[in-house]
């Protein structure tokens, strides 16, 4: 039984995709026995992380864009305003799979304020001073489809 769960680990790094399948068709069969349950766990536990990075990611993106958007009108292309639609629409979607994520969105949104901050300043070629300390930003304008700074709403 040891070997067969040294075995496994080996096919976690050899071909994940193999190791899903057997993994998946285990339990199915409930044959915990032979499960690898360290594996196994881990990739759980990063199934959180990795939707609550996938959020902030969105976030930082939509607060990047309506920063350049309001310093720069000018950089207001078509594509501005597509990727902060994109973004919010992917928000839908994390938030619609997983609405306790609804309770990070406003410590995601302090924590991905200060790069996008950075990078709009970097973009823009503004001084990072003309971008305010804190996110202008309420959780309900970065998540509302008619909200575009600057941009009367139709």
């Amino acid at each position: 039984m040891a070997l067969a769960r040294e075995q496994q680990a080996t096919l976690y790094d050899r071909d994940y995709a193999l190791w899903i399948a057997e993994t998946v068709g285990k339990l199915r069969d409930r044959d915990y026995d032979n499960i690898d349950w360290e594996n196994l766990l881990d990739e759980i536990e990063s199934m959180g992380k990795r939707d609550r990075r996938s959020l902030t990611s969105c976030l930082r993106v939509i607060v990047l864009h309506l920063l350049k958007g309001e310093a720069k009108p000018e950089m207001r292309a078509g594509s501005w305003r597509g990727s902060i639609i994109e973004h919010r629409e992917r928000i839908e979607e994390l938030l619609a799979d997983s609405p306790s994520l609804k309770s990070c969105l406003a410590e995601s949104i302090a924590a991905c304020y200060a790069k996008a901050r950075e990078i709009a300043a970097a973009e823009t070629g503004l001084p990072i001073d003309v971008f305010p300390p804190l996110c202008p930003y309420s959780i309900e304008q970065i998540h509302d489809d008619e909200f575009f700074p600057g941009i009367e709403a139709r």
